[in-house]
C-alpha cells in the first residue's frame, strides 16, 4: 500500500541516521532525489502495466478468467508476505543493499515474465511483487532517515513519480503490443528498473539500517486485540481490495463494455495518475485536523459512486476514472497516516504498520480472483461491481470509526 507516509519518531537520531544525515549533506541532494523517483517509478508501473494486455495473454494461452486474475493475485500475495520481513533484511544487509537487490529482483522478474512459457508468466510476476514489496516498506524509511525535514515534500513527489510511471505503462501497453506484441510490451518495463540501478549503484557501498518505524514483522500482542486497530487495519485492506480489482480487471471491464482496447488501456492510466493527485495536498491537511472521520468517509464514498457509474454509465469512463484513482489514492493516504495518529509510539506505529500492510494485502490478493470467478460464473461484470460498491461503503463505515480521534493504547482517550 503504497507510499508509506511519516510516522512518528519518539527516540533520539540513531548514529546510523547521523551518518544518513552526513551522506546526504556530503553529496549532491538532487541526485539522491533522482534516485528515489527513480526506485519509486519501479514500485507499480512493472504491476500495473500488464492488465491492459491481459486478454492478449489470455488468448495466447487459453487462460480462463480466474487462472488469469491469478496474474494480478501474486504480487499481491509477495506483498503480504515479504512486507513484514523487509525491515529485517535492510538491518542485516543495509538499506541501500536491500533496496539494490529489491530493483534487480524487479528487473529479473520483468524479464522471466517476458520469457514466453506460461510458467516463466506466473513465475516473473511474483518476483516482480517480491521486489516491489521491500521497496513499498523500505523508499519511505529512506525518505523519513535522509530527508527529515522534507519528508512530505519528497514522499509528494514519489508518489507522482509512481503515478505518472504507471500511467505511461497502462497507456502504452496496447500501442506497443500491437507493434511488439504482450511480451515485447511488458519487457519494455525493464526501463524502469535498468534507470534505477544506474543510479543507485554509486550508493550501494553503503550499509546502514532503515528508521526504527519501519514495519515491523508480525507478532502477538496488545496491538491484534485492539479493536482500534482493527479498523484502521481493515480500512486499508477494503480500499486496497477495490483499488486492485480496478487495476488488475478496468480494461477488460471497459472492453466489455464497448470501449476500445486502447482507450480501455488510457482509462487505466488515467486511473493510475489520479491516485498521486492526493498525494500533493491530502497529508498535511488531515494531521491538522481535529478528528478524520468526515475524509475517510468522503474518499470512500467517491470510490463507491465511480463503481456505481462504470456499471451505470461506462460511457463515462474518464470521469469514473478519476474519481476512483482520487478516491482510492486519498484512501491508502488517510488509512497510512492512521498508523501514525493511533499509536504512542515508533514501535507501536511500526507493529500497526506491519498489520495494516500484511493483513491489507491478504485481503487484497482475494479481490482480483473473487472477481475473475465471478465474472466466470455470471458472464458478467455487474455483480462484481455491485460487489465492490458494497466494500467501498464498508471501507467508508470503517473510517468513520478508524478517523475518531482515540489512541490505540487508550481508547478513550482523546487526541490533543
Amino acid at each position: 500500500m503504497v507510499p508509506s507516509m511519516e510516522l512518528r519518531e519518539h527516540a533520539p537520531t540513531k548514529p546510523d541516521d547521523r551518518a544518513g544525515l552526513a551522506r546526504v549533506s556530503a553529496e549532491s541532494r538532487g541526485f539522491i532525489v533522482l534516485g528515489v523517483l527513480l526506485i519509486a517509478a519501479n514500485l507499480r508501473a512493472p504491476f500495473t502495466g500488464l492488465p491492459p494486455v491481459l486478454g492478449l495473454i489470455r488468448e495466447d494461452f487459453a487462460l480462463s478468467t480466474a487462472a488469469a486474475s491469478a496474474l494480478t493475485t501474486l504480487p499481491l500475495l509477495a506483498f503480504a508476505l515479504v512486507s513484514p520481513i523487509s525491515a529485517l533484511l535492510a538491518r542485516e544487509y543495509g538499506l541501500e543493499r536491500t533496496l539494490f537487490g529489491a530493483l534487480v529482483s524487479i528487473a529479473l522478474g520483468i524479464a522471466l515474465r517476458s520469457a514466453g512459457a506460461p510458467w516463466c508468466l506466473y513465475l516473473g510476476t511474483c518476483i516482480i511483487g517480491m521486489g516491489i514489496a521491500v521497496g513499498n516498506v523500505l523508499l519511505p524509511s529512506l525518505v523519513k532517515r535522509d530527508f527529515p525535514s522534507n519528508v512530505a515534500a519528497i514522499t509528494g513527489a514519489y508518489a507522482l513519480a509512481m503515478g505518472v510511471a504507471a500511467a505511461l505503462g497502462s497507456a502504452v501497453a496496447i500501442p506497443l503490443a500491437h507493434s511488439w506484441g504482450w511480451r515485447g510490451a511488458l519487457a519494455t518495463s525493464l526501463v524502469f528498473p535498468l534507470l534505477a540501478l544506474g543510479v543507485w549503484s554509486a550508493r550501494v557501498r553503503a550499509r546502514t539500517a532503515p528508521a526504527r518505524d519501519t514495519a515491523a514483522p508480525l507478532h502477538g500482542g496488545k496491538i491484534w486485540h485492539s479493536a482500534l486497530a482493527w479498523q484502521v487495519t481493515l480500512f486499508l485492506g477494503l480500499n486496497s481490495t477495490i483499488y486492485y480489482v480496478a487495476i488488475g480487471w478496468l480494461p477488460a471491464i471497459l472492453v466489455d463494455a464497448g470501449v476500445s482496447p486502447a482507450t480501455a488501456g488510457s482509462m487505466h492510466g488515467l486511473m493510475q495518475l489520479a491516485t498521486a493527485v492526493p498525494g500533493l495536498l491530502l497529508g498535511p491537511i488531515v494531521t491538522r485536523m481535529s478528528d478524520q472521520r468526515l475524509p475517510a468517509a468522503v474518499v470512500a464514498a467517491l470510490s463507491a459512486i465511480a463503481l456505481l457509474g462504470l456499471l451505470a454509465a461506462p460511457r463515462y469512463a474518464a470521469l469514473w476514472a478519476v474519481l476512483f484513482g482520487l478516491g482510492t489514492g486519498a484512501g491508502i493516504i488517510l488509512g497510512l497516516t492512521f498508523v501514525s495518529l493511533r499509536t504512542s509510539t515508533a514501535h507501536q506505529a511500526a507493529t500497526l504498520s506491519g498489520m495494516a500492510q500484511s493483513i491489507g494485502y491478504l485481503l487484497a490478493a482475494v479481490g482480483p480472483i473473487a472477481v475473475g470467478a465471478l465474472h466466470d460464473a455470471m458472464g458478467g461484470w455487474g455483480v462484481s461491481l455491485g460487489l465492490c460498491t458494497a466494500v467501498a461503503l464498508l471501507a467508508a463505515v470503517m473510517g468513520v470509526l478508524a478517523g475518531r480521534s482515540r489512541y490505540i493504547d487508550n481508547p478513550t482517550e482523546h487526541r490533543a
